[in-house]
């Protein structure tokens, strides 16, 4: 049996001393072609049951299903391997399975036994807790263990990157995916890193690429994912300035500001929302923001958040909190905090988050790692038309609300502004 293969997945189709298998690539690469390719390669060589997971159960019929029928067909073994259609499943003769489920009919997970085999397709769709759900159906009593995922490059917000890759908010490095671009193979661990572009892919038209370049001019998140192949940012960030820098380097730049503006700005939450403090710095003559500390937290009454920011009670900083909050602002000031409401007026938020971004640059310490979390990744909300909304963002920002009231007194010269003309000298008559 011959079959043409794209070179770049040729190591790939038979490498399976990993239990994860990690393919992550733009559009057309054939990235899902070849981890179906692999899957019965394997069922043909060893009995197993291989279990293929989507998001939503119906989109395996012209997927998955689909495509492994297409590969038995011109393969010759449509006549051994029999496809089918309802319920989905493929049988081949030497007793291996392949089963299809979709996350969105969980209850029916629950009576698969003897899986050694998990392709998890379109894997940054499904949700991270059913990713360990189904690690946990992933059990043999004899045979290696294999889960192979395959998935379009998405936002780094996303579980995938932060599970394969870096979580910031855990401070946790796997590997970073700049590495996974330039070798584009790599093993970590137990898992196989595989990056793969439509470049890879041989029997690809070459006006479907055409198509991939031309979104560089009119979609360049769209060109990241679809043509490079790259996670990222998704959408318009709001803070594009925003950087991080090692704690020591940042107390320094705070220690070198000639006559360094600090202030400090706390968001009220306790459920789903967060008591968020920030402790910034303001060079006014370079116009870059330094922040330099926080504390987050939620699900904290006021006397137990009063016991962990005592420090600001014995310093008497002043913190400007939000204003919505009157109550609790009066809480605190009885305890002998020095608290006063920011001011709120209608539009704030959108003036308010102007008057961040015309910073130069904001600087934030690698221990606030809440506010990195938030503010470097934070995009636009988008309205259904596509054009984006300026006071809504991809998440509630607690830390921004926080940089707003610790600010609000202060006005950052917008460079949109015209300056004023210098008045020319006079000149003398002779």
């Amino acid at each position: 049996m011959e079959k043409d293969v794209n070179p770049h997945f040729e190591d790939f189709l038979f490498d399976w001393s990993t239990k994860f298998q990690f393919l992550v690539g733009g559009y057309g690469s054939s990235k899902s072609y070849h981890v179906a390719l692999k899957v019965i390669l394997k069922l043909l060589e060893e009995k197993r049951t291989a279990l293929v997971i989507r998001e939503v159960y119906d989109t395996h019929r012209d997927s998955t299903y689909s495509l492994f029928d297409e590969i038995i067909t011109d393969l010759g073994l449509d006549h051994k391997i029999k496809c089918v259609s309802s319920p989905m499943q493929i049988r081949f003769p030497n007793g291996s399975k392949i089963i299809f489920k979709g996350m969105d009919k969980p209850a029916k997970l629950k009576s698969i036994n003897n899986v050694s085999l998990i392709w998890i397709e379109e894997c940054s769709e499904v949700k991270y807790a059913g990713f360990k759900e189904l690690l946990g159906r992933l059990r043999h009593p004899s045979l290696q263990l294999h889960m192979i995922l395959s998935t379009n490059p998405v936002g780094e917000d996303n579980w995938t990157f932060k599970h394969f890759f870096k979580d910031e908010m855990n401070n946790r490095l796997v590997l970073d995916d700049k590495e996974l671009y330039e070798k584009r193979t790599i093993v970590v661990g137990d898992t196989y890193y595989h990056h793969s572009t439509a470049d890879d892919n041989l029997f690809l038209q070459e006006s479907y690429i055409a198509q991939l370049d031309e979104l560089k001019e009119y979609d360049p998140d769209l060109y990241r994912i679809a043509r490079r192949g790259h996670f990222g940012i998704n959408g318009v960030r709001v803070l594009p300035q925003f950087t991080v820098e090692s704690h020591e380097e940042v107390i320094k730049a705070i220690e070198n500001i000639r006559n360094p503006l600090k202030r400090v700005g706390m968001d009220f939450g306790f459920e789903d929302s967060y008591n968020a403090i920030i402790r910034l710095a303001v060079d006014t003559d370079k116009k870059i923001l330094y922040i330099y500390w926080e504390y987050y937290k939620n699900q904290m009454t006021d006397d137990q958040t009063e016991k962990q920011i005592i420090e600001f009670k014995e310093s008497q900083e002043l913190i400007k909190a939000d204003n919505a909050e009157p109550k609790t602002i009066k809480y605190y000031r009885q305890r002998g905090f020095n608290m006063v409401g920011a001011r709120k007026f209608k539009g704030s938020r959108l003036q308010y988050t102007k008057k961040v971004k015309r910073f130069k640059k904001i600087v934030c310490s690698d221990i606030c790692t809440n506010t990195i979390y938030e503010l470097k990744p934070l995009t636009y909300k988008k309205d259904k038309n596509g054009n984006i909304i300026k006071d809504e963002f991809s998440i509630d920002p607690h830390t921004l609300s926080a940089i707003w009231y610790a600010i609000d007194d202060y006005e950052v010269a917008d460079l949109k502004d015209k300056p004023k003309e210098r008045q020319r000298p006079k000149r003398e008559r002779r």
